[in-house]
């Protein structure tokens, strides 16, 4: 989703370019190129604001550092500017300054507009990092719940059952049922799906498999392929297999 939204941002973002410039050329060939030579430092210094910037100073609240490193994003960015200035001086005017679209000449005008994008882009980027936040506050306060209540309830045998999530020691999907497997009895069937089991159930419980879903904490062994469960080995698919390996090394 985020890939999608950045590249019809910027997609947005060089044609408006291409339209206000072509204006004042007369042409949008001519247009075209310019924005294609100053379109990368529109990018380049967005990414550096939004991406380095921002979430390591200016949401840490290092406001000085922040002024700091932007003064010299802002320094930076002009003398790259004035070197597609220079290009645009030799490539369209052959050399002759007075030839050049006035707006293209202009520094103060180009920094307004490399900068108003920047800033467009930092805004969005700021209500996504909100309701980010939020979203990543109401899971925690889902996980937390789902560990106070410490079961998962499922609808077995026409009756709904409490199973506790320590004894719960991993769940594989059968077709049209789903098997609880426990160290206090028998296997429970279920006609829930894997999927909807998932989300009842704590994020120590690790999804291994399409039809897998593995306790961390009755894991007694692994490796890249396999998940040792009470000497039971489950396999590790490859969908799975970076996040479990990373998650598993890490102890999280």
């Amino acid at each position: 989703m985020r890939r999608l939204y950045h590249t019809i941002f910027w997609i947005a973002t060089f044609v408006i370019l291409t339209l206000t410039f072509g204006r004042s050329y007369g042409g949008l060939a001519q247009s075209f190129y310019f924005v294609a030579f100053l379109f990368p430092v529109i990018v380049g210094t967005s990414y550096l604001v939004t991406s380095f910037l921002v979430p390591r100073f200016l949401l840490k609240r290092v406001y000085f550092k922040f002024v700091l490193y932007f003064i010299y994003t802002l320094v930076f960015s002009v003398y790259l500017e004035m070197l597609v200035m220079t290009l645009s001086l030799v490539l369209f005017a052959n050399f002759q300054y007075n030839e050049l679209n006035p707006k293209t000449t202009d520094i103060v005008f180009l920094t307004v507009v490399l900068y108003f994008f920047v800033f467009l882009n930092t805004i969005i980027f700021l209500i996504q990092e909100h309701f980010r936040g939020e979203e990543k506050q109401r899971e925690l306060e889902r996980e937390k719940e789902k560990l106070t209540k410490g079961y998962l309830v499922v609808r077995s045998e026409r009756k709904n059952s409490n199973v506790r999530y320590d004894s719960i020691e991993y769940v594989e999907s059968l077709g049209n049922y789903v098997r609880i497997i426990t160290s206090s009895g028998e296997p429970i069937l279920t006609k829930e799906k894997i999927s909807t089991l998932k989300e009842k159930l704590p994020d120590s419980f690790l999804r291994i498999h399409r039809s897998i879903i593995v306790n961390r904490d009755k894991i007694q062994s692994f490796n890249r392929e396999l998940i040792a469960v009470n000497e039971m080995e489950l396999p590790l698919s490859r969908k799975y297999k970076e996040e479990v390996i990373d998650r598993l090394a890490k102890g999280d």
